[in-house]
């Protein structure tokens, strides 16, 4: 015989847990469908992204020190939204481009409008970061920050969201990718700072833009689970205009004693009576 908090209960709280997991719910088509507006909306970015680069390149790189991000310039706050485009050399922008559209359409396939959000809240970040927290007198640019943005919204969403798949796809991601988090150190000549941000955002974005109904589903299971075995409420709703009042259930083989003061001890006395 198992008590109401023992194997028995610990158990049926463990599959109560296990049961709000999914591993894939969504309807094949619109997944496809998802998947081929993440690629071309990437391919989009990427398009955009060199074409910037080449008429900076073409420019002596001076949309990037005019519209880098220089730290504590007051000035310079709404640049936080256009340094993420600039690149200071090919090689910068190369060692972007192939992680961006990787994270990028990983972030994507679940709905271009979440990634909007992410994208949104990663790009302001990673840029406060850089603009709080790097060096007086250096101008920062590049889509690094954003990068580290999709990077650990990925790894945290199967979490949230309480999805199978996108958890064992953080999980590779994580894998894969390790050798990155040695840029979230300290670096000369690297705003790892807007690296931090980034991967923060990411993060808080995983958070904040969760399945709800994930959510919601979690919450229920897990007020189901702390309940105690055997117990429940009874609920009767009194006479005329009079509020619906719940009650606590008899226990088998007690009785409940009234206090005869009490304005309602003749309805509980009749409850009593028909053995309710």
């Amino acid at each position: 015989m198992a008590t109401a908090g023992g194997p028995t209960a610990k158990g049926r709280a463990g599959s109560s847990w296990l049961a709000t997991w999914r591993l894939g719910d969504d309807d094949p088509q619109t997944l496809l469908s998802n998947a081929r507006k993440a690629f071309f909306v990437m391919l989009g970015v990427l398009a955009l992204l060199w074409i910037i680069q080449i008429v900076n390149f073409a420019d002596g790189y001076h949309l990037s020190q005019s519209y880098g991000i220089r730290p504590r310039d007051v000035g310079s706050l709404p640049d936080i939204l256009t340094a993420p485009f600039l690149h200071f050399s090919w090689s910068h922008i190369e060692g972007n481009s192939g992680p961006l559209f990787i994270f990028g359409f990983l972030a994507a396939y679940r709905g271009i409008g979440k990634f909007v959000g992410v994208t949104a809240i990663v790009m302001l970040t990673s840029g406060f970061a850089a603009w709080i927290f790097e060096s007086q007198g250096s101008v920062g640019a590049g889509a690094s920050g954003v990068v580290f943005g999709y990077f650990g919204y990925i790894m945290v969403r199967g979490l949230f969201d309480r999805r199978v798949i996108d958890l064992l796809i953080g999980a590779v991601m994580a894998l894969c990718f390790a050798y990155q988090f040695a840029v979230l150190l300290p670096h000369q000549g690297i705003g790892w700072q807007a690296h931090v941000g980034g991967l923060v955002g990411g993060i808080g974005s995983g958070y904040l833009l969760r399945d709800w109904r994930a959510a919601r589903s979690a919450a229920k299971t897990r007020s189901a689970a702390k309940a105690p075995a055997g117990t429940s409420t009874g609920t009767i709703t009194l006479p005329g205009n009079q509020a619906t009042t719940a009650l606590p259930a008899r226990q088998p083989g007690k009785s409940g004693k009234v206090d005869p003061a009490n304005p309602r001890a003749d309805l509980y006395k009749e409850l009593d009576d028909l053995g309710l």
